[in-house]
């Protein structure tokens, strides 16, 4: 792998394709503290490009070859190909391009701890756990999550002491790129299979990954996970004491758990979460795990993990509507869906009304039958595919909820939030679902209700 240090070192003016996103925000800042100059693009007009722009940073919307005239250094995101103009006259000039993931590896690098969490499903929850974590413990990290973090105001954070908390994500290699410490594998399914050739080639990704630790910590229960370390070193976290972090004593008031965090044969902390789910037990024992390497008392982790109530499109509350609770989740994965949709199922609610929006092509092709036995609700409505990075191949989610009994089919946001205010009544559970646009449809009905 080149080594992009010196490269970093010897810029002055750094110009960053989709600095709009939500790691490359962080980015910006990070390498701003460093005495860099910063400017970059985006497609469109956003939250994230406003509040850049109030911290002085200079944003065009639209991509031009223009644009990027003076940079010592072009940084993109992984959505820039090629053909992106900025990047392609980069290249054309003679100015090092370097993906969003190698720069963070390169800053990693300065870091005595930087602890990266990664897997299928949970990173966002489990990152900002940690985070919760180490600001209970009166450090002052550096936080980088793929999502908003109501306890830091953002989705990243710009900390003074020699750590760095991040996810870490597996889609098209990103993460072999980062420069870990201590590595966290929440569990490892088949995903992105429009980039790995299928769960062989993604174990061995992670494999890769883990290689690069000093500590690793996984999940004890996941096949995929044990192949993936099988000759690396490594701790286990589960829900009994044949792993090494495991929890004691787990109980549940309406699909909030409590429980004990035994370590390495000893009683490390107890917590009562305020986050909803079997799944959130693991994700808080990982975070746990992680702390414990760190050298983190088990005082600040029960603070840290007691003050966590979730990040943003993640079981996130919304308010309510015609008496019916409304909920927004990210989930858009199988697995991802099952589990929340359980925990959901334990909370006390009459109905749990399901509004899904599938996220890619690929994803609901190849994912398909799985898809149909995870999207159990009282009610079940999908919305059309969100395609995300990919052009149509001729699979509509009409298919999916034509396989599913009792679903119903909206081509159309609007009128999937029609049916939804007709549907709600009072006791009902609104939850929407999927890493794509529906995040909008339970915003609008909590605000019509306000």
């Amino acid at each position: 792998m080149p080594d992009y240090k010196q490269t970093i070192k010897n810029a002055n003016n750094i110009f960053m394709v989709g600095i709009g996103g939500v790691s490359m925000c962080a980015l910006a800042e990070v390498l701003r503290s460093k005495g860099f100059n910063i400017s970059g693009s985006d497609m469109q007009e956003s939250e994230a490009v406003d509040n850049l722009r109030e911290k002085g940073f200079s944003v065009v919307i639209g991509h031009s070859a223009e644009n990027i005239t003076g940079c010592d250094i072009l940084i993109r995101t992984a959505a820039a190909r090629e053909d992106n103009p900025e990047v392609a006259a980069a290249r054309a000039r003679g100015v090092p391009v370097i993906e969003r993931a190698q720069a963070w590896g390169v800053i990693m690098e300065e870091y005595k701890n930087a602890l990266c969490i990664s897997g299928t499903h949970g990173k966002t929850t489990t990152t900002g756990m940690s985070a919760h974590i180490a600001l209970a413990a009166e450090l002052d990290p550096t936080v980088m999550l793929g999502g908003h973090l109501p306890a830091i105001a953002a989705g990243h954070r710009l900390g003074a002491d020699n750590i760095i908390i991040a996810e870490a994500c597996e889609y098209c290699n990103s993460f072999l790129h980062l420069s870990p410490t201590i590595s966290v594998i929440l569990n490892i399914e088949p995903d992105h299979l429009d980039f790995f050739s299928g769960i062989d080639d993604i174990i061995a990704s992670f494999s890769a990954f883990a290689s690069k630790s000093e500590h690793v910590l996984i999940s004890g229960t996941d096949e995929n996970a044990a192949a993936a370390v099988k000759n690396i070193p490594h701790k286990t976290f589960g829900a009994d004491s044949r792993f090494d972090i495991f929890c004691k004593n787990l109980s549940f008031s309406k699909g909030i758990p409590s429980f004990e965090i035994w370590a390495d044969g000893e009683k490390y902390t107890e917590v009562a979460l305020n986050v909803p789910g079997t799944h959130n037990v693991m994700n808080a024992l990982a975070a746990a795990g992680a702390a414990r390497i760190l050298g983190i008392s088990g005082a600040a982790v029960k603070k840290g993990l007691e003050s966590f109530r979730g990040t943003g499109r993640r079981f996130e509350r919304l308010g309510s509507y015609n008496g019916a609770d409304i909920a927004d989740d990210y989930a858009h994965h199988p697995t991802e869906v099952k589990a929340t949709l359980a925990a959901a199922r334990e909370m006390g609610y009459s109905r749990v009304v399901l509004a899904f929006q599938p996220h890619t092509y690929t994803r609901t092709a190849k994912l398909f039958d799985d898809f149909i036995s995870a999207l159990k609700a009282d009610k079940v409505l999908i919305t059309e595919i969100y395609a995300a990075r990919e052009k149509p191949t001729g699979i509509s989610a009409k298919a999916l909820a034509d396989a599913i009994p009792g679903a119903a089919f909206y081509p159309t946001l609007d009128g999937l939030e029609r049916a939804l205010a007709e549907l709600a009544r009072d006791g009902d559970l609104i939850l929407t679902m999927g890493a794509g646009s529906i995040g909008t449809v339970g915003r609008n009905l909590a605000r019509i209700q306000s």
